[in-house]
């Protein structure tokens, strides 16, 4: 059956559409857009007026600039070393074939969702004097961070180049070994060239999530090796400098925004690639040649073991000896009563506040997705939606320090009145998940074959019938997916949640950060207890989203 131009354009669609894609502007629009807007209207309008002389004062401090070119250097120096070490690690775990691949495929994802605050105290513990690494005088120091770095964002590469890696036809590859190419022929020839936009890709990405790393930076660099994110931070919680605090914002949010173009250009790059090409999944068995990525491979995943090995170890030791003593100290408020509740307490806390956000951020997440998957003919309405994309994205890369903040200062009045509202921390949690939330979504309803859709309205279903029956039921699972990686998101963010997480209901990366600020007696000890089971709790739920066998991180 031919359908006609009337059969494949349902009569209300472009209404539900619409629908659909004021939900999350509204949502983005109160609860990012404004406060973001306010914290850099502190800086260009500080009397209600224009006046940018404020950028000329901040950015000429010395300091500043000294923090500009460390959050720049950083980020650029950890997108090069995690570029070099996860393509050959997404070659062996993408394009080969052995047993407990799938393993160590979602073992690899573990670091980046792992909260902040936890890779800041297992980095602390691992190169501290004493720990296994003490020896290297790394403690404190910028190489502590760039550690700390390529071990979050690894796997960002390894999934992002390995996807592509995975969907390239090997025969061409095939053919020039047997015309004769070498191997380091065929990889700089065909290879490369053929993966360049998606190595370009992650590392835009990786730039991205270290440009505006906070919680790593603020537990293993302190003043000393600040960045523009912790910079904020610092201004506005210490001196309450709220003019330089607006004007690096401003400026983060240039770099970000320059991160995002470069990403999204290069992700439409590898898109055309592999829409070039037949799609050949099919992986081969272990040869001698790939020896050379095999054993990058292993070193990586010894050194993305170690932390968390040296931070469970750690953990049990005691100056008695080996114990749980630790673990039991969680059910108390520690030394000196360091806390205002028991960390059992605050994992409760974060348990219901990250629940609270993943229900939001998929509600948001599910309808952008929706919208974002429509594949309009009019050149405007593409260019609205790639409008639409980045707006719902740029929550990645903006300071969660200065969404925070910006809550303060916004949402302190009616009709936005929610200080005492215990709904305000999910909210800001559920604004850094919805990004995650739409890429694990977005590329699934983008596979769906539109004739399913016009099949459907020609039996006579209506938009939100058709909606219901074949998009909603194809994703389905990666729903659940979503759902996990939102929620792990959520239960470890630490920047929005410094400024808004109430004394008397702390979640536990606050805990955590409270009890290694209040070293002495017990409160060392139970931070690192803290952290293995705020570690936990995080690997098994992200070991239920791997058994469905969804890739998130590719996506992006």
């Amino acid at each position: 059956m031919t359908l006609t131009p009337r059969a494949r354009r349902a009569p209300g669609t472009a209404f539900w559409v619409v629908l659909g894609a004021a939900a999350p502007l509204i949502f983005l629009g109160i609860f990012f857009l404004w406060p973001v807007a306010a914290m850099v209207g502190r800086g260009v309008l500080p009397d209600g007026t224009l006046d940018l002389t404020g950028f000329g004062e901040v950015l000429a401090r010395p300091r500043t600039l000294r923090l500009i070119g460390l959050t720049l250097g950083q980020a650029s120096l950890a997108a090069l070393i995690t570029s070099v070490l996860g393509v050959p690690i997404a070659y062996v775990l993408y394009r080969l074939r052995f047993r407990g691949r799938r393993v160590l495929r979602a073992l690899i994802v573990v670091p980046f969702v792992l909260p902040t605050v936890v890779v800041g105290v297992a980095f602390r513990t691992l190169l501290r004097a004493g720990g296994p690494l003490g020896g290297l005088g790394l403690d404190g120091t910028f190489g502590a961070i760039m550690l700390a770095l390529v071990f979050f964002n690894v796997a960002v590469v390894t999934r992002t180049v390995g996807s592509a890696w995975e969907s390239l036809d090997s025969r061409q590859e095939e053919a020039a070994r047997v015309l004769g190419a070498s191997p380091q022929r065929v990889w700089w020839t065909i290879t490369l060239p053929r993966l360049a936009p998606s190595i370009l890709a992650a590392a835009s990405i990786v730039f991205l999530f270290c440009s505006t790393a906070f919680g790593v930076v603020l537990v293993l660099g302190g003043a000393r090796f600040g960045t523009i994110e912790t910079e904020i931070y610092l201004l506005t919680t210490q001196f309450l400098d709220l003019r330089a605090a607006s004007v690096l914002s401003v400026t983060q949010l240039v770099v970000v925004v320059v991160a995002l173009a470069v990403a999204g250009r290069a992700s439409r790059g590898t898109a055309t690639a592999q829409r070039r090409v037949a799609a050949d999944t099919s992986a081969r068995v272990l040869r001698r040649a790939d020896a050379g990525a095999i054993a990058v491979t292993i070193l990586v995943a010894v050194f993305l073991a170690l932390p968390v090995v040296t931070l469970v170890v750690q953990s049990l030791q005691t100056p008695g000896g080996w114990s749980f003593d630790n673990y039991r100290h969680l059910a108390g408020t520690g030394s000196r009563n360091a806390l205002a509740v028991p960390v059992w307490t605050a994992l409760g806390n974060s348990l219901t506040t990250a629940l609270t956000a993943t229900l939001i951020a998929l509600a948001v997440g599910l309808c952008a997705s929706v919208v974002l998957s429509r594949r309009p003919r009019a050149r405007r309405w593409r260019r609205a939606l790639s409008g639409f994309d980045a707006v719902v994205m740029l929550p990645l890369g903006v300071s969660a320090v200065t969404v925070g903040f910006g809550f303060l200062i916004t949402l302190n009045h009616p009709p936005f009145d929610l200080r005492s509202s215990p709904v305000l921390l999910p909210i800001a949690q559920a604004v850094v998940a919805v990004p995650l939330v739409v890429r694990t979504l977005l590329p699934v309803l983008r596979s769906i074959d539109p004739r399913m859709r016009e099949a459907a309205s020609v039996l006579g279903a209506g938009p939100g019938r058709v909606l219901a029956d074949v998009d909603l039921a194809i994703v389905a699972r990666p729903l659940l997916a979503a759902s996990g990686f939102a929620f792990a998101v959520a239960l470890g963010e630490f920047g929005a949640t410094s400024f808004l997480s109430r004394p008397d209901r702390p979640t536990l990366p606050v805990v955590i950060f409270r009890l290694i600020g209040l070293p002495g007696g017990d409160n060392y000890g139970m931070a690192l207890a803290a952290s293995v089971v705020l570690a936990a709790v995080t690997v098994a739920i992200i070991a239920a989203v791997e058994r469905l066998r969804v890739g998130t991180i590719g996506a992006f």
